[in-house]
C-alpha cells in the first residue's frame, strides 16, 4: 500500500510515531493514554492484533482490510470522511498559545464539553496543541495526532460553546496547518461523515474529502 493515508494508523505507527507504537508483528497500537487506535497491516494480521490487545481487548480501527474475523465482536461502526488540504490558508493566530502538559486538566475539561473526539492525558505528545484562552480559560483548541509519512493530521478542534461563531476554530485550525507546512508536510483531518456543520466549515477553510472511512470499534476474542 503506497498511499499512507489509506491506513494511516499503521503509516503512522510503522513511520514517525513508531516511537510510540506498541507491535506484534502486523498489528500496532497507541498506548492508551496516548490515543485509542489499533492498526493492523492486511488482512492477515488479525490475529497479531488479538494477541496485541490480548482477550476481550478493545481497539478503534481507522482501517479495516475486508470484514474482520466472526471471532471478534464489533461493538460500533461509523463513517469517517478524511479530509486533505486543497487550499488551506495556513497561517498564525496572532493569540494562539502553545499548549503543554500543565495546560492537561483544562484541555481534557474542554474536551469533555465539546466532544470533538478521541482525546487522552498524554496525546498533547503527539505534537503541538495551540489553544485560545478568554479571561485566564482555555475556549479553544485544535493540534497534530496522527502522523503518516508526509503527512499530519489536524485533531481536537474544539471550542466552548459560549465563546462559538467567533471564528476561533477556523483561526486555530490554519494556525495548526501552518505549523504541519512549515514542516513540509500536508495537513488532513478525520470529521464523522455526520457533522455536516464541522465539513462545512473545512470545505470552506480549503479542505476537501480524500475518502470515506468505517471507523470501527471492535473487541478481541477472549
Amino acid at each position: 500500500m503506497t498511499d499512507p493515508l489509506a491506513n494511516p494508523v499503521w503509516s503512522a505507527l510503522t513511520g514517525p510515531h513508531a516511537g510510540f507504537a506498541d507491535r506484534v508483528g502486523g498489528a500496532a497500537r497507541y498506548p492508551a493514554d496516548v490515543a485509542p487506535f489499533v492498526a493492523v497491516a492486511d488482512a492477515n494480521a488479525w490475529d497479531d492484533a488479538a494477541t496485541l490487545l490480548g482477550p476481550g481487548g478493545r481497539g478503534g480501527f481507522a482501517y479495516a482490510p475486508g470484514p474482520l474475523p466472526d471471532s471478534w465482536e464489533v461493538r460500533q461502526v461509523f463513517d469517517v470522511h478524511q479530509m486533505i488540504d486543497a487550499g488551506v490558508p495556513a497561517k498564525e493566530m496572532p493569540d494562539a498559545i502553545r499548549l503543554i502538559d500543565a495546560d492537561v486538566p483544562e484541555m481534557l475539561d474542554l474536551i469533555a464539553r465539546t466532544e470533538p473526539g478521541p482525546f487522552q492525558r498524554r496525546t498533547i505528545d503527539l505534537g503541538t496543541y495551540l489553544g485560545i484562552r478568554r479571561d485566564g480559560r482555555l475556549v479553544a483548541m485544535a493540534g497534530e495526532r496522527l502522523h503518516p509519512n508526509g503527512h499530519t493530521e489536524i485533531s481536537a478542534v474544539c471550542t466552548d460553546p459560549a465563546y462559538r461563531g467567533r471564528g476561533l476554530a477556523g483561526g486555530l485550525v490554519c494556525a495548526v496547518a501552518a505549523v504541519i507546512a512549515a514542516r513540509g508536510d500536508i495537513p488532513f483531518l478525520h470529521v464523522s461523515a455526520s457533522n455536516t456543520t464541522a465539513i462545512r466549515l473545512y470545505e470552506q477553510l480549503g479542505f476537501r474529502i480524500n475518502r470515506t472511512m468505517e471507523f470501527v470499534i471492535a473487541t478481541a476474542p477472549l
